[in-house]
């Protein structure tokens, strides 16, 4: 019998396709906690049956016959304003989905352990601070007091580096290390996210040096290509297309997933399928998945490129490459790694059950505190550049100052001297934006700062000195200053997505009582999704790269935890400005650019190939996210859909890819190999519809005249970061995050003496992701 009192806190990999939980033993080793089927893996589905919502393999199973009452893959909606599925007529949060899943682990947990009401949970390195909150939201509807939020690549490298001897206790209770420093790459490919990390580790520090990830690639998307094999096998002979029917393609998806499985220990594996009355045997090889799925692969490796530029290193610099996630069995991983890093893999780690191992492991050092001897310490970089839009003076178009680049040590300062745009100003208002590319597209707003009940006739240029303090736990403190009128900042800061702490009460109350049928159809409209709480618009500044006074910066009143915990604190504006609304022109595609971007993508310029669902995403897309985010913004959970468990994902999301010679298939043909040219770049936006570049108010902070910069065209690296930043698309009703112009892509003019970031040094060049030379 469990003992019912508090059990320590416990470690949680909440995957897009499996979840699992681990605690942390007697003698303080990790183990995986069974579910209450037996099994080391839960999958992350949940069924909404008519009185009460089934969740893990019985959701999946009845599923098989009411799709369109199953919620999979809701993890790729994280951070968004719904689940992309409606359920029962209602768009649910995807935490709410999650949240479901987290429970099932608690209760099938609590049946070992006795009450559970702390965790860890981790999360995809390049997830941003939306999503890293929304998931902490889903642990807290779940009831679990979530301690912290870590990387998923940073929790398997804890895993290994307590089997391999790198930390540990004597018997005088004293930290023992017993290994030298190693410099690992971590290969995470779980069932729905990729990430890749490379991390120092020495003595029981694991330190993050570079990390990138694609949110939309994972074990499904392999799935998706076996579909395709399947079904035009089907079609050929039957002249029929089974994923037409909702009920046939669920069996679809799970007899690919079941032969992908099995091509990870056979050369060839005969598949019998059956779908309205007509039956299909055919042979399915390992080579041919593999070649379906060239381009796939090539987008693993064009983002493990990034990571090894980013870091300033190359394949001899590793001493180990670590492989984590279900999906890394598949052959064709292990030999395109094996044979581009001429390295042995390292496979001394379980990849269903490393980074559920390592959250238990992490989360146990939280709960020892002080006590601890563990020796374990985590140093982790952020993934997405945080900045503030300013306006250039020269062009009038938007910019972005970026104040902490991407993969930035933690914890990071920076300070810059912004100006008031116009004279007379009544307000400043300092808007704060993360990710995007040099031209703002698919920055992910994070929060406006208001400095209020400025005196009448304060004059244009006058200076408002801004300081970033980013800390390693994911608590961003914003200190800002008038020095000339001695006024101080009072901020807000408002989420673009996310539940407040009301809904979060609301939902949690909902899922207690079971969400019915009933109760969701009872749901009003607008009640079924978190609110978007917009901050009204005024003021602004503009960036001057000259010496900040820091002396002068005063603490802004409340500082935030993951960009969202802020106090809020307000000031009504003497006399709000203006917003000025700009409407930039839409970009058109040329018909060779849209060619062009549609032969880079595998689709036709005017039509994209059959997709069996209007949900399904489309894999021939390729799609990089370069990153790093901080342990702390919230747990990050490994896919044990790392069990390469993967079922097609419900929602078309066109990331833009970009890459060296990507490599693409389409039903019809193999598109040859292409790469996109900066002419492309130009239209690639209005070719695929999938960059939102809508400016609804143009900042009105300025930026000094020496600081102007020339418009610019997209190159190689812009399309790099497109691809790498861009992520999710900004949420629906946020339109204000405007096309950006930067001069430099760190953000980093060199006249900044404040700035208290030092750009870590880069001893070696790797070929850069487009340059570098193929082994």
């Amino acid at each position: 019998m469990p003992d019912h009192k508090t059990q320590p806190p416990v470690g949680i990999d909440l995957g897009t396709t499996f979840s699992a939980v681990a605690y942390l033993d007697a003698d303080g080793r990790p183990e995986t906690i069974r579910n209450s089927e037996g099994d080391l893996t839960t999958p992350s589905a949940v069924f909404f049956d008519q009185k009460r919502p089934i969740v893990g393999m019985e959701a999946v199973e009845a599923g098989l016959l009411e799709p369109d009452r199953l919620a999979q893959f809701a993890k790729r909606n994280v951070g968004e304003q719904h689940y992309e599925k409606s359920i029962r007529g209602k768009h649910l949060p995807a935490e709410v989905i999650q949240a479901l899943v987290l429970r099932k682990l608690k209760t099938d947990a609590e049946l070992k352990l006795g009450r559970i009401t702390e965790a860890v949970i981790t999360v995809p390195a390049f997830f941003n601070e939306p999503c890293r909150k929304a998931t902490q939201d889903a642990g807290r509807l779940a009831g679990l007091d979530v301690l912290d939020i870590i990387n998923e690549p940073t929790a398997a490298a804890i895993t290994y580096g307590v089997q391999q001897g790198f930390l540990g206790t004597a018997r005088d209770g004293e930290p023992l290390t017993s290994r030298g420093r190693e410099l690992v790459l971590v290969y995470d490919l779980g069932g729905g996210t990729f990430d890749v990390t490379v991390m120092e580790i020495e003595k029981g520090n694991f330190n993050t040096i570079a990390t990138a990830g694609d949110v939309y690639l994972g074990g499904i998307d392999w799935d998706n290509r076996m579909v395709d094999l399947i079904a035009e096998a089907f079609l050929a002979q039957h002249g029929h297309d089974p994923r037409e029917d909702p009920q046939a393609e669920q069996e679809l998806l799970r007899k690919a997933n079941q032969t992908k499985h099995a091509l990870t220990q056979r050369e060839s594996v005969t598949v019998a399928f059956a779908s309205d009355g007509r039956r299909l045997r055919t042979e399915i090889s390992q080579q041919a998945f593999s070649e379906r799925c060239v381009d796939l692969v090539e987008r693993t490796i064009m983002t493990v490129h990034l990571v090894l530029d980013d870091a300033g290193i190359d394949w001899p610099d590793l001493t180990r490459l670590i492989l984590v996630g279900g999906s890394t069995r598949m052959p064709m991983i292990r030999d395109e790694l094996q044979q581009l890093s001429g390295m042995e893999l390292d496979r001394s780690l379980s990849p269903d059950e490393a980074v559920s191992h390592g959250a238990a492991l992490y989360a146990g050092m939280l709960s020892a505190g002080a006590k601890d001897k563990t020796g374990i310490s985590v140093t982790n970089v952020n993934s997405h550049d945080l900045g503030v839009l300013a306006v250039d003076p020269k062009s009038n178009k938007p910019r972005r100052k970026i104040m902490i680049p991407r993969n930035s040590k933690l914890p990071a300062r920076k300070t810059v001297r912004f100006r008031t745009h116009v004279n007379n100003q009544a307000n400043v208002k300092i808007q704060i934006v993360e990710g995007g590319d040099k031209r703002g597209i698919n920055a992910t707003p994070i929060g406006k700062c208001v400095v209020a009940d400025l005196p009448k006739g304060t004059p244009k240029g006058t200076n408002v000195d801004v300081r970033f303090d980013y800390r390693a736990d994911g608590r961003l403190t914003v200190h800002a200053s008038l020095p000339e009128i001695d006024r101080k900042i009072t901020m807000t800061l408002n989420r673009a997505a996310g539940l407040s702490d009301d809904e979060i009460g609301t939902w949690t109350k909902r899922l207690d009582e079971g969400l019915s049928d009933a109760m969701l159809a009872g749901m009003v409209e607008g009640d079924d999704g978190p609110a978007d709480d917009s901050v009204s618009d005024s003021g602004d500044v503009l960036p001057d790269d000259g010496p900040a006074a820091e002396d002068a910066a005063a603490e802004v009143q409340g500082s935030v935890q993951g960009f969202a915990a802020l106090q809020h604190v307000e000031f009504e504006p003497a006399a709000p400005a203006t917003p000025v609304a700009s409407a930039p022109a839409t970009p058109v595609a040329s018909a060779g650019a849209a060619a062009g971007a549609a032969a880079v993508l595998g689709v036709s310029a005017s039509k994209t190939p059959h997709s069996p669902t209007p949900s399904a995403p489309n894999p021939q897309s390729p799609n990089i996210q370069a990153s790093g985010s901080p342990a702390s913004g919230g747990p990050a959970p490994t896919d044990p859909a790392r069990t390469a468990d993967a079922v097609r994902e419900p929602t078309p999301k066109f990331s833009v890819g970009v890459g060296d010679a990507i490599k693409i298939e389409t039903d019809q043909a193999s598109a040859p190999a292409a790469k996109l040219s900066s002419g492309d770049a130009q239209s690639l936006a209005a070719a695929t519809g999938s960059a939102k570049p809508t400016i609804s108010e143009k900042p009105q902070l300025a930026l000094d005249p020496k600081d102007a910069v020339p418009a610019v065209k997209a190159d190689a690296n812009d399309l790099a970061m497109l691809a790498a930043l861009s992520g999710k698309a900004p949420a629906p009703k946020k339109g204000d995050v405007p096309l950006i112009v930067t001069d430099h892509p760190s953000g980093n003019d060199g006249a900044n003496k404040a700035a208290e970031i030092k750009p870590a040094p880069k001893p070696k060049k790797s070929g850069g992701l487009f340059g570098r030379k193929r082994k």
